[in-house]
């Protein structure tokens, strides 16, 4: 038989398609994520098989430090990889200028606290059983089976990441890390407890700045933002409790990553304010803090204040005052300050009575402080809040 019939094949043939570029989560490298399309094709140059597989390149920048000119070495990149197209080189040079800016594992920077306040355990993940970073193989094992042992499993796992001397070794261990996103992104509609554990485990991460880049690269952001839209659109009174906790994870992981100017960017162009505004309903004091805390960070750039214009935000923030939460309160008028330095806002300010409401609340922390004789830390707590009502006071009739 003629081994070169019409239906045997003749030669194959490869091509390299869909580039992106990304920053390696820990250290200073790029990948380089392409995809290879592999086409078997006959005697007459008709494909006979194909095949798609996507594949992953490490770039290592050993010599990058805070002297190295970016703009050569990105040339020196872009000429020595043939799978980046010259046109990238722009997105090469500012990858490479975030990686030499980025904050190091190893740096001595001081660490964010994670505070035990943060996760209030529920039905559906309390356990009897203590987790040990020695059996952190058998609960990844957990994350393929149903979905209650999806949630045993990553229990367990957010045991050891409450501790965060146990943070640097889940890092080194990719596999668990990469099934928890995966297990994420795939499951989260199927289990509120599920979703929340999880999230609260890259929060955990999200609460050190050098792991901000270990959030981002599994894209964990992103993620949440779709969860915090989908939840805001179910009606179920039933699981409110739940879905608040959930919600305040989502939003502290956020505000976390937020640090970085360039994500808090990407959060804006997906209609964050709209969603905190819309937040500021709930009734959960927890959930409002981070909610109020995260407006008045985003307060700072006009683009969000017109957003907040927009959807009437201080409507909403002036059912919040006078509050017995006094962190709840501190914050709202540090966000109301931020945003009277705006004419339009301050008329919805008027508006929504927040001078006499603001005037009866400076009049009963003075009466406070004539009549009582407290510690010196509750006095100068008056004093910063009597000074914070003051200057609002001051900048509406201005």
């Amino acid at each position: 038989m003629d081994s070169s019939q019409a239906g045997d094949p003749r030669y194959l043939k490869r091509r390299v398609k869909g580039c992106t570029l990304d920053v390696h989560p820990t250290e200073k490298a790029l990948v380089v994520q392409y995809e290879v399309e592999a086409t078997i094709l006959g005697e007459l140059g008709d494909p006979m098989v194909g095949e798609r597989k996507e594949c992953q390149k490490i770039i290592r920048l050993k010599s990058l430090n805070a002297s190295t000119d970016t703009s050569s070495l990105a040339r020196k990149v872009v000429e020595e990889c043939r799978l980046i197209h010259p046109s990238k080189l722009r997105e090469v040079e500012q990858l490479l200028f975030y990686l030499q800016n980025r904050k190091q594992a190893n740096d001595n920077q001081e660490r964010k606290r994670i505070s035990p306040r943060d996760f209030k355990p529920y039905a559906g993940v309390e356990l009897d059983e203590e987790a040990s970073i020695n059996s952190i193989d058998e609960y990844v094992e957990l994350l393929y089976e149903d979905i209650q042992e999806k949630i045993r499993g990553a229990t367990l796992i957010f045991q050891l990441a409450r501790n965060p001397d146990n943070l640097e070794e889940l890092l080194q261990n990719e596999t668990a890390l990469g099934a928890l996103a995966r297990v994420l992104r795939e499951d989260w509609k199927q289990s509120v407890d599920l979703a929340t554990t999880i999230t609260y485990i890259f929060f955990c991460f999200s609460s050190f700045s050098q792991f901000h880049g270990l959030v981002t690269h599994f894209k964990i952001g992103a993620l949440c933002m779709n969860i915090i839209e989908h939840e805001l659109k179910r009606k179920y009174q039933s699981l409110l409790i739940k879905q608040e906790q959930l919600l305040r994870v989502a939003l502290c992981l956020l505000l976390n990553l937020a640090e970085d100017t360039r994500t808090e960017l990407k959060m804006r162009n997906k209609n964050i304010v709209h969603m905190l505004v819309k937040i500021l309903d709930r009734e959960d004091e927890e959930l409002l803090l981070v909610v109020v805390s995260f407006l008045k960070k985003l307060s700072i750039f006009l683009e969000n204040k017109n957003d907040m214009a927009e959807t009437f935000a201080v409507e909403k923030l002036a059912r919040l005052i006078p509050s017995e939460h006094e962190e709840l309160l501190s914050t709202t008028l540090r966000l109301l300050l931020n945003l009277s330095f705006d004419t339009s806002l301050r008329s919805q300010m008027v508006q929504a009575g927040l001078i006499p409401k603001l005037s009866s609340l400076l009049g009963a922390v003075l009466t406070e402080r004539a009549d009582l004789k407290p510690p010196l830390v509750t006095i100068r707590k008056s004093d910063f809040l009597k000074a914070r009502l003051e200057r609002c006071l001051i900048r509406w009739v201005m």
